[in-house]
């Protein structure tokens, strides 16, 4: 079936040039695909031509998108967008998540080798999918391709839909395009491709032949030389079986000597029989000896490292008892030394204290000797000012009579003096109240330095009374634990004697053990053992 399109603004035609009951396509549904959002079934189509008339954007040139989207190579290897652009986008609740077209094709021809009369080829599509189905079975998209190909749809051959503005451009050609269509159209590059790709079979398989006709001669000349190395073979075999019939008599005259010898052997070694039968018995004896001579030995062993063990223990516990006379004397002598720095800091803090209680008896001294001078510059200092006082009121009294006309020339004289009178005077008994507060200072801080040596004294007399306590609570405490220690190292080492004994017996017991295992074993073949 070869099918052609071609349509104006206002139509599209669809023609097939078919004999009687060729395939030809039934029917053709659309859903969800670009304009059709609705299924839409479209049947029944002629099997000579059809024609789709329509104004312009009533979907003609969708339907025929379809049928391309279906049969064709143009909507192959489509990423998520160019998808999402064939899915129906118009106004609706909602939203088209798939499309799918289907055809149906007459296959009353068989052209389709698939048994049966129709046909059905679906794809079906998404944001994330891209299915093929036959005959209402999944099938994978090669499957569809090589389906379409035995029904004459080739790839080679992509005439058989003809899109809009191609008629166009096939009319507007040039003669060797029109040939190289024509050539197209008709397959015949098909075969030239065939033919080339068959030279060059043939081409290869002249090569291999002469690799065989290689081989070949290389497979006669080995088989030559087998032959060859096949007489050799044989050779060799007729060889070696008189080799071996000479050995063999060989062997069997070696064997009567051997025989001879043997029985030669067999009456020595009964001879031997009776002779190590009585070294046998004085074994026997001597062996009883060195058993009685080890048990001996094996005793003394015992006790001798018994002895020694206690020897080892004994040194051991002189040892300790020695570091510990050395760690007590050291610790006595630590105590001496510890007893004399104590009696020399007590010595020192005396001699502090003293010192501290001559310094506030000083400072006292001091303080009372400055006392009443200080009660003598404050009563000074009271008559000083009230001499002042009466003075300057004489002053002004004499001034007040003299008048002020006739000591000032200005106002602005009169007004200079009296500011600088009046500052002296401030200033006097600034100095007066600053000494004042100075005598004031010295005083309470004096007081403060007594308070503080009196207290530091009473705080180091109770850290020696406290640090005398603790010592001796320490001093007995080191007492008994030294007690405890005495008494547990006597203890381990009562210990350590046992184990040591335990161990030397467990030991001779084991050694008896295996003395006794191998006399055992000694006393018994091999086999039996």
């Amino acid at each position: 079936m070869t099918t052609r399109g071609s349509w104006d603004s206002g139509s599209k035609c669809l023609a097939g040039r078919r004999t009687v009951d060729a395939m030809h396509i039934k029917t053709l549904t659309i859903h969800g695909f670009k304009s059709y959002r609705d299924q839409t079934a479209i049947e029944p189509f002629s099997s000579s031509h059809n024609a789709v008339v329509g104004r312009n954007g009533s979907g003609k040139s969708n339907f025929f998108s379809a049928i391309r989207f279906v049969l064709s190579d143009a909507y192959t290897s489509m990423s998520r967008e160019e998808r999402g652009s064939l899915l129906h986008e118009g106004v609706s609740v909602t939203t088209t998540l798939s499309a799918y077209v289907e055809i149906i094709f007459d296959n009353s021809d068989n052209r389709f080798p698939t048994g049966k009369d129709e046909v059905i080829l679906r794809r079906t599509i998404g944001l994330k999918k891209d299915e093929y189905s036959l005959d209402k079975k999944s099938a994978t998209k090669a499957d569809v391709m090589n389906l379409l190909e035995s029904a004459g749809f080739s790839r080679s051959n992509p005439y058989y839909i003809v899109p809009q503005g191609r008629i166009t451009s096939l009319t507007n050609a040039k003669d060797h395009e029109r040939l190289a269509l024509l050539k197209e159209v008709a397959g015949t590059n098909v075969y030239e491709n065939r033919r080339a790709e068959s030279l060059k079979l043939m081409e290869e398989t002249e090569s291999k032949r002469s690799k065989i006709k290689e081989s070949l001669t290389f497979i006669e000349e080995r088989l030559q030389e087998l032959e060859e190395e096949k007489e050799e073979l044989k050779e060799y075999q007729e060889k070696d079986k008189e080799r071996r019939c000479l050995e063999y008599a060989m062997y069997q005259r070696e064997l009567g000597e051997v025989g001879q010898m043997l029985e030669e052997i067999e009456i020595n070694r009964r001879k031997e029989i009776d002779d190590s039968n009585e070294k046998r018995n004085e074994f026997a004896a001597r062996e009883k000896e060195i058993e009685v001579l080890k048990d001996r030995i094996s005793s003394l062993e015992s006790s001798l490292s018994v002895l020694a063990l206690s020897k080892h223990g004994l040194t051991n516990e002189m040892q300790d008892l020695l570091k510990a006379r050395t760690e007590l004397e050291c610790i006595i002598e630590d105590l001496g030394q510890a007893g004399q720095k104590g009696a020399a800091r007590k010595k020192g803090l005396k001699r502090e204290l003293n010192e501290v209680e001559k310094q506030i008896s000083g400072v006292e001294t001091e303080l009372m000797e400055v006392v009443p001078e200080w009660e003598d510059r404050v009563a000074k200092e009271k008559e000083a000012l009230a001499s002042l006082d009466r003075a300057q009121a004489s002053l002004d009294t004499l001034y007040a009579k003299q008048g002020r006309i006739s000591r000032f020339k200005s106002r602005t004289e009169r007004d200079m003096f009296l500011r600088n009178e009046i500052d002296a005077i401030a200033a006097h008994e600034k100095s007066q109240a600053q000494v004042k507060a100075n005598m004031q200072t010295e005083l309470t801080n004096t007081l403060k330095t007594i308070d503080e040596l009196i207290r530091k004294g009473n705080e180091i007399e109770e850290n020696l009374n406290e640090r005398r306590g603790k010592l001796q609570e320490m001093q007995e405490e080191v007492n008994n634990l030294q007690h405890n220690l005495r008494e547990k190292t006597e203890q381990r080492k009562e210990m350590w004697r046992e184990d040591a004994k335990l161990s030397q017996l467990k030991n001779n017991a084991q050694q008896q053990l295996r003395e006794a295992e191998r006399n055992l074993a000694s006393t018994m073949d091999k086999e039996v053992a």
